[in-house]
């Protein structure tokens, strides 16, 4: 008896449910689509599967193996390889032109501080050292290794850089209005007390890196919202089918 399209499709389906490929699958499904109608040149085609040779080391005479291997066809190897250009291209032109003002709203997360801290659970003691480094008689860093109560202790006190979110919220609200050498009177946070001095502020700049950084972050923020959207189940069946 002929096994039907329908039963071939469930049995692939059934598979990909029992390995947990079904998320990998449809989120290469949702790209497909988006990249379905980014044109391309020759030139870029080429180049494009020349690196993909280079990267797998496929040479001439170890092509059809690795097609083999890879159950593939020729086709499909070049598809695959042209698939990253498409993609890049896909992020510059619909997410690169929403950075900047996406920048704008993440310069809080992005942006990075160097900061010391000392933490001890004893009000007093932490009065003592705060006046201590106040009046220059000891070094914030030899306080901290001597009397600091956490990990911060190895490291002179030292912490960052970091993103300026990153710390616990009533550090980063300090940090975010200090001046670089502002030291912080003791203050409870949570079990400990806490000495803060912000040491360096390093603004996010966008640069080059930053950019596509940010390019890849939106479209990634796409892309899982899209995954939020669907029957994973019933967008991979459909797809599948509409590929036959």
């Amino acid at each position: 008896m002929q096994t039907s399209s329908k039963d071939q499709v469930d049995a692939v389906l059934g598979l990909l449910s029992r390995y947990q490929l079904m998320p990998q699958l449809a989120r290469n499904l949702i790209i497909d689509d988006a990249i379905a109608d980014i044109p391309y040149t020759e030139e870029e085609r080429q180049a494009a599967i020349e690196a993909f040779e280079a990267q797998h080391q496929i040479t001439p005479t170890t092509c059809a193996e690795w097609l083999k291997q890879q159950g593939m066809t020729i086709t499909q190897m070049h598809e695959l390889a042209l698939r990253p250009v498409l993609l890049e291209k896909h992020k510059t032109t619909v997410w690169g032109p929403k950075v900047d003002n996406y920048f704008l709203t993440r310069k809080a997360h992005l942006d990075q501080v160097v900061y010391s801290l000392i933490r001890t659970k004893d009000m007093g003691l932490a009065q003592e050292i705060y006046f201590r480094i106040l009046e220059g008689e000891q070094s914030f860093a030899e306080l901290a290794r001597e009397y600091s109560q956490g990990a911060e202790a190895k490291t002179s006190g030292l912490l960052g850089p970091v993103p300026l979110a990153q710390p616990h919220p009533a550090i980063s609200k300090l940090l975010s209005v200090s001046q670089p050498g502002q030291l912080w009177a003791p203050r409870p946070l949570a079990e400990w007390v806490v000495i803060i001095r912000l040491e360096k502020l390093i603004p996010a700049q966008l640069d080059k890196s930053m950019r596509r950084r940010l390019q890849d972050e939106l479209f990634e923020n796409w892309l899982a919202q899209q995954m939020q959207q669907i029957d994973i189940t019933q967008f991979v069946s459909a797809s599948l089918r509409n590929r036959k």
